[in-house]
This record gives C-alpha cells, sequence and structure tokens, in this order.
C-alpha cells in the first residue's frame, strides 16, 4: 500500500469515527402526542404539538398528511415534512410515509400511496384492485336494483 492510500484510508476511518460520535436527534417519546418537526436555519429542530391522545402511529401520519394538504391549499409549495410519534419520526414525501428513528438513520415504508395519492398500508391494495377503484372526486357508480 502507497502511504498516499494509507493516508487516505486513515482519514476515511477517522471520518466514519467522528460521524459514529456524532450526537443523534431523537424524536419526543411523549406517549400519544403527534409532532410536526420543523428544521432551524442554526441547523436544530423545533418541535409543534400536532395533536394529543393520537392511539397510533397511522393516525398521526394521517393527521401530518391532512396538515400537509391544507397548508398546500392555502398556497405552499411544500410538499415534503417531517413528524414524530413515541420516538419516531414520520417523513412524509411523495412516495408515501417513512419511519426511522433518528433524522439521519435508515428509513423504512410505513403507508404508500395509492395511484390516486392516498396513503395505505403496503400491499393492503392490490394493482388490479386499485386500478378497479373509482376516483376519490368522480361518479359513483351503482349497480341496478335487483328484479
Amino acid at each position: 500500500m502507497t502511504s498516499a492510500v494509507k493516508i487516505a484510508f486513515a482519514a476515511a476511518l477517522m471520518a466514519a469515527g467522528l460521524a459514529a460520535c456524532e450526537k443523534q436527534v431523537v424524536a419526543p417519546d411523549d406517549k400519544g402526542v403527534c409532532w410536526h418537526v420543523i428544521p432551524q436555519k442554526d441547523g436544530t429542530l423545533k418541535f409543534n404539538k400536532l395533536a394529543s391522545n393520537i392511539e397510533n402511529m397511522e393516525t398521526c401520519a394521517a393527521t401530518l398528511e391532512g396538515m400537509r394538504l391544507r397548508f398546500m391549499r392555502l398556497g405552499s409549495n411544500t410538499t415534503e415534512l417531517t413528524g414524530a410519534y413515541q420516538a419516531n419520526f414520520l417523513f412524509l414525501q411523495k412516495e408515501g410515509v417513512f419511519y426511522g428513528r433518528t433524522l439521519s438513520s435508515s428509513r423504512f415504508p410505513f403507508l404508500v400511496r395509492t395511484g390516486d395519492g392516498r396513503l395505505a398500508i403496503p400491499g393492503a391494495v392490490s394493482a388490479a384492485a386499485e386500478r378497479a377503484l373509482p376516483p376519490v372526486d368522480g361518479p359513483t357508480i351503482t349497480a341496478p336494483p335487483a328484479k
């Protein structure tokens, strides 16, 4: 190994070691509280209490999605936002909702978007069934009465 390669390897190891020692921001673990997380200019996070007495993470994600849609109706162009529920971060993105223990940790799919933008549990709606669903705001098709 050349000395340049050894130095580069040592620098990479030191950087990885420092990153591992970096203090991770953790989400509040208050029971039943749904938080909206806002990154600040100085790199810190501001946690705004969005709702209390929330039963589960799905309800918190739906509450955050409702807030996102209301912001968009008011003219906001923010399509992604971050929330927190019982020590988990929730990341609302165009593909769906993902969760992780910290802001920089791995993110795992939690809810996915259907073809019309609604949120669903992954695998709950098959592609064939989704194509057969009428649009959310579309006409309702009713069967003729039985004779």
